[in-house]
């Protein structure tokens, strides 16, 4: 989770320095949604007993900050982070998989209430995995931690389709659609990842 935290910092510096500057519009989202992809039918023995697992298909609930920088009323950048809300089971193991993108924007309608918007850019994924393991002693009791024992980063291209409806002069809400491609995504069965999801934002600057 602390890359998150830093990704999540560093993109709101990036854009609070840029609307300083001279940024035309600065567009900040919170999402929820979902990310899907198939399992790979690997069968893998994680703990040596003889009786493999089979991986799981990447489902479940995501959440999503991001935002934008508008340099002009049709064209600017944007940066984005979403993970999986909740540990989810791969192979008797917990994981969380987070993807993280640095894209181009392009907004090719700019209308009181409605701005769809492009995107296109570059990113990483990470999977952390990990698993409870509970320790006991006669004074203490026992007490039971999380243990990180592998991660695995992927390199992605990110596209994406959204939508800023404005419910206000600056509040909004965003419908999206994204799709990731991240390379010798192995872990699941296509390098494929659509993501769906559903933020409300805040727009600062606009006119």
């Amino acid at each position: 989770m602390k890359l998150i935290g830093h990704t999540i910092l560093i993109s709101c510096g990036f854009f609070v320095a840029t609307q300083m500057s001279f940024a035309q519009s600065v567009n900040a989202y919170f999402g929820v949604g979902t990310a899907m992809d198939s399992s790979s039918n690997t069968q893998i023995d994680t703990f040596g007993t003889g009786n493999p697992f089979t991986t799981p298909e990447l489902t479940g609930t995501f959440l999503d900050v991001g935002g934008s920088v508008m340099f002009t009323k049709h064209y600017g950048a944007a940066a984005d982070v979403n993970w999986r809300a909740s540990q989810g089971n791969y192979a008797g193991l917990q994981y969380r998989p987070l993807f993280y993108n640095f894209d181009g924007v392009w907004t090719p309608i700019s209308t009181k209430r409605f701005e769809p918007e492009v995107h296109l850019g570059l990113g990483g994924m990470r999977i952390g995995y990990s698993f409870n393991q509970t320790e006991c002693d006669p004074f203490g009791g026992c007490n039971t931690s999380n243990q990180t024992v592998e991660t695995s980063s992927h390199f992605q291209v990110h596209g994406a389709l959204a939508v800023r409806i404005y419910l206000t002069d600056h509040v909004f809400v965003r419908p999206a659609v994204d799709a990731h491609y991240v390379n010798n995504f192995f872990q699941f069965g296509s390098n494929w990842v659509p993501e769906y999801s559903v933020g409300l934002g805040y727009s600062f600057g606009r006119e």
